[in-house]
C-alpha cells in the first residue's frame, strides 16, 4: 500500500487480488446526497424487487465470491461459503423485518379523522465494514437501510477491501444507481471523514470498541445523526452439570475457535464449575489437538484458517504469553507454525489464578479458562466485564437457565448452544462496551428509518369552542 493506493493480496499465498487508489470522501457523500431524493422516492416494492435482483446476481456469482472471501480473509473455503449464503437470505429477512418493525400504521381518530404513522429514512448513511466478515457483515446494514429508501456509502476495512468491491459491484449489476450505493476507499482517515462530515446523516459501524468509543465521542454533539454501533465482546461461556461431555466440547470449540476466533460473538472466557472441570478439560483438549488449521483450499479442509495478518497473529501471541507471565498455567499452548504467515494453533489456559484479569476483546483463537465452585459464581464472574454482547450456558436445567438468563447481562444468551452463529431472524447486540442499544440484524429496521406521526382528515374541520367574546 502507497500512500494513495490500496493494495489486498491472498493471505496464504501472497498473490495479488485488487488495487485500487484512496477515494475522495467530499465527492462521494456529494453525489450520494443528491442521488438520495429519487431513491427515496422509489416506490417500496421496488426497492425490495432490487434486492431480490441482487440475491440473483450474488448467486450466478456464489463460487467466485466465496473464493474471493477465502483468499482475502483466509477463512477456508465451507466458511466462505456459508458467508455467501447468508448474504443472499439477508433479504428476505430484512424485507420481513422492515414490514413488522416499520410498516405504516393507521387509526381512527376524532372528527371522523385518521392518524398514522409512517416511516421516513435518513438520508446519506455510512456504512464502516469489519475484516472478518466482509461481505456479510457490511451488506446486513447496507440491504436495510436500502430498502427502507437510503442511500449508502460504504467503506469497507482497508484489510478487505477487495471483497468489499465485489458486494459493491454485485448490487450495481442488479440496477442499484451508482451513487445510491458508493464504495469509498481508505483506510482510518477516510473513515474519520465519512463519521464527522455535515452530509452523512447517520453511521453504521462493526468493529472494535476502542473505534466504536472514538466515533461516539465525535459525534457526542450530534444529536441529530442516527448511530449503530456493534463493537464485539469478551464473552462468557458458562459449564455446569452435564453428563455429554463430548456434546459440551464440541460446543466450546465451535464457540471459541471457527473463524479463528475472529467472530465478535466467539467465546472469550470458559468458566467452569469444579465438578466438571477435569472430566471436561480432558475432553476439550483432546477435541482441540484434533482440529485442523491449514490454507483455505486445503484438502481435507481445516476447521479454521489463519487470522487476518501477521500483526494481528504477533500481538495475540505477545497477549497469551502476557496471560502465561501473570499466572496463567497453559492448557494448549498458541503456537506460530510459520513466522512468515499468521497461522496460529487454538489456545487455551487456565487464568483461574490471574489477578486482574484484562477485560479485553482478544480477537483471536484464545480461550480463557476460569474454574469456580458453583452456578451463582460463575454467572457473577460472567459479569464480570464492560462488555456484554454474547453469553451461553451448557448443561444444567430449565431453572439453572432461568437464573442465568435473568441474571447475565448481554444481548444474546444461549442455552446448549454456542456463544456464535447468531441468527439474522433476530435481533443482534449488545450493551456496555459491546454496543449502544441499536441491534442490528431483524432490528436493523429501527435504526434505517424514523417513525413519523400523524393526525389527518381529508377536509378541514375545526372550531373555536371557548375563550371567545360575544
Amino acid at each position: 500500500m502507497t500512500e494513495n493506493t490500496y493494495t489486498s493480496y491472498a493471505l496464504t499465498t501472497g498473490e495479488e487480488i485488487w488495487s485500487g487508489a484512496a477515494s475522495d470522501v467530499d465527492e462521494a457523500v456529494s453525489r450520494a446526497r443528491r442521488a438520495w431524493p429519487e431513491w427515496a422516492a422509489t416506490p417500496l416494492a421496488v426497492r425490495i424487487e432490487t434486492m431480490r435482483r441482487f440475491v440473483n446476481e450474488m448467486r450466478t456469482r456464489a463460487d467466485d465470491m466465496a473464493t474471493l472471501i477465502a483468499k482475502e480473509t483466509g477463512k477456508p473455503l465451507w466458511e466462505a461459503r456459508t458467508e455467501v449464503d447468508a448474504v443472499m437470505g439477508k433479504v428476505e429477512i430484512s424485507a420481513n423485518a422492515y414490514s413488522e418493525r416499520t410498516g405504516r400504521k393507521r387509526l381512527d381518530s376524532a372528527l371522523q379523522g385518521t392518524s398514522a404513522v409512517r416511516h421516513k429514512p435518513h438520508g446519506v448513511m455510512t456504512v464502516l465494514g469489519p475484516y472478518n466478515f466482509p461481505a456479510h457483515l457490511p451488506n446486513g446494514h447496507i440491504v436495510p437501510a436500502l430498502i427502507a429508501g437510503n442511500v449508502i456509502v460504504f467503506k469497507p476495512s482497508e484489510k478487505t477491501p477487495a471483497v468489499g468491491q465485489a458486494l459493491v459491484d454485485c448490487f450495481h449489476a442488479a440496477d442499484v444507481p451508482e451513487d445510491v450505493l458508493q464504495m469509498v476507499v481508505g483506510g482510518p482517515d477516510e473513515g474519520k471523514a465519512l463519521v464527522g462530515h455535515g452530509g452523512v446523516d447517520g453511521v453504521l459501524f462493526t468493529g472494535s470498541a476502542q473505534v466504536g468509543i472514538a466515533i461516539n465521542r465525535r459525534l457526542a454533539s450530534n444529536p441529530g445523526k442516527i448511530v449503530a454501533l456493534e463493537m464485539g465482546g469478551n464473552n462468557p461461556l458458562v459449564v455446569t452439570d452435564t453428563p455429554l461431555l463430548t456434546d459440551a466440547a464440541s460446543l466450546i470449540v465451535q464457540s471459541a475457535f471457527t473463524t479463528a476466533g475472529q467472530r465478535c460473538t466467539a467465546a472469550r472466557r470458559l468458566i467452569i464449575t469444579e465438578s466438571m472441570y477435569d472430566p471436561l478439560m480432558e475432553e476439550l483438549l483432546k477435541l482441540t489437538r484434533k482440529l485442523i488449521v491449514d490454507e483455505p483450499f486445503a484438502d481435507p479442509q481445516p476447521f479454521m484458517g489463519c487470522v487476518i495478518d501477521n500483526d494481528i497473529a504477533d500481538k495475540l501471541t505477545q497477549g497469551f504469553l502476557a496471560l502465561v507471565t501473570q499466572g496463567g498455567k497453559p492448557l494448549a499452548h498458541l503456537k506460530r507454525p510459520d513466522a512468515k504467515k499468521p497461522f496460529l494453533t487454538p489456545g487455551i489456559i487456565d487464568t483461574t489464578e490471574v489477578e486482574d484479569r484484562p477485560d479485553i476483546e482478544m480477537f483471536g483463537p484464545i480461550l480463557q479458562v476460569i474454574k469456580v465452585p458453583d452456578l451463582d459464581l460463575a454467572i457473577a464472574e460472567a459479569n464480570n466485564t464492560r462488555f456484554g454482547l454474547s453469553a451461553s450456558l451448557i448443561g444444567g436445567d430449565p431453572d439453572d437457565f432461568g437464573r442465568f438468563w435473568a441474571n447475565v447481562r448481554a444481548g444474546i444468551i444461549n442455552w446448549n448452544r454456542p456463544t456464535n452463529g447468531a441468527s439474522s431472524s433476530q435481533p443482534f447486540g449488545g450493551i456496555g462496551l459491546s454496543g449502544n442499544h441499536r441491534p442490528a440484524a431483524f432490528y436493523a429496521a429501527d435504526y434505517c428509518a424514523y417513525p413519523v406521526a400523524s393526525t389527518e382528515m381529508e377536509q378541514p374541520r375545526a372550531n373555536v369552542a371557548i375563550g371567545l367574546k360575544d
